[in-house]
C-alpha cells in the first residue's frame, strides 16, 4: 500500500443508495455518503444480495441465541443461515485483498448489524478484529462520526508503518 493512495472503507451497500433491501428500497445516507467519498473510496457489500437472495425477498430476522444466531426468514421460517455463512468467508476472502481501514454497517439488519449480532457482522469482525467498525445510525452523532473517522485514519497509519518495519526486517 502507498501513502498516496486512497483510503478504503466498507460499507453496506444500501447505505449508498442501492436497491437491495428485501423491498427494493435502500437507505441512502448522503450526511454520510456525501463526507466521506470525498476521503475514502468505498467499497460497498450486501450479504443477502451477494448471497444470492435477490430483491424483492421476505425479510428475515435472527433467531436462536447471541453465541449461535440462525437469519430465518419471518413468514415461512426458512434458515438462510447456512448458505449466508457461505458467501461470508468467501466474500471476506476477497476482502482480505482491499486492504479495508474500517467498515460501516447497516443498524437493524439481520446480517450488518453489530449490536444484534448479525450473521455478516460477525464473521467479519471475527475476521478482521482490529479494523474499525461502526453502525449508521451512531455516526450520526457527530462526536461519534469524528472519531469513527479519525480511529480509521490511525489504523491506516498503523498498518502502513507495521508494513514498512516488516518490509525493511525481510531486506
Amino acid at each position: 500500500m502507498l501513502g498516496g493512495d486512497k483510503i478504503k472503507l466498507g460499507i453496506s451497500s444500501c447505505l449508498l443508495g442501492e436497491r437491495v433491501r428485501y423491498d427494493g428500497g435502500h437507505q441512502l445516507d448522503r450526511s454520510l455518503t456525501g463526507t466521506l467519498e470525498r476521503l475514502v473510496d468505498l467499497v460497498p457489500v450486501c450479504p443477502e444480495m451477494e448471497a444470492g437472495l435477490g430483491v424483492p425477498r421476505e425479510p428475515m430476522h435472527l433467531v436462536g441465541g447471541p453465541r449461535r444466531p440462525r437469519l430465518v426468514t419471518i413468514e415461512t421460517g426458512i434458515d438462510h443461515t447456512a448458505e449466508v455463512n457461505r458467501w461470508a468467508r468467501s466474500r471476506i476472502e476477497q476482502l482480505q485483498g482491499e486492504e479495508l481501514s474500517g467498515f460501516i454497517f447497516k443498524s437493524k439488519s439481520p446480517s450488518c448489524s453489530l449490536v444484534a449480532g448479525g450473521i455478516f457482522a460477525r464473521a467479519f469482525t471475527g475476521a478482521f478484529p482490529l479494523v474499525p467498525v461502526e453502525e449508521d445510525d451512531r455516526l450520526r452523532d457527530p462526536s461519534l462520526r469524528k472519531d469513527f473517522i479519525e480511529r480509521v485514519f490511525v489504523f491506516r497509519r498503523w498498518r502502513e508503518m507495521m508494513l514498512g518495519n516488516q518490509e525493511r526486517q525481510t531486506s
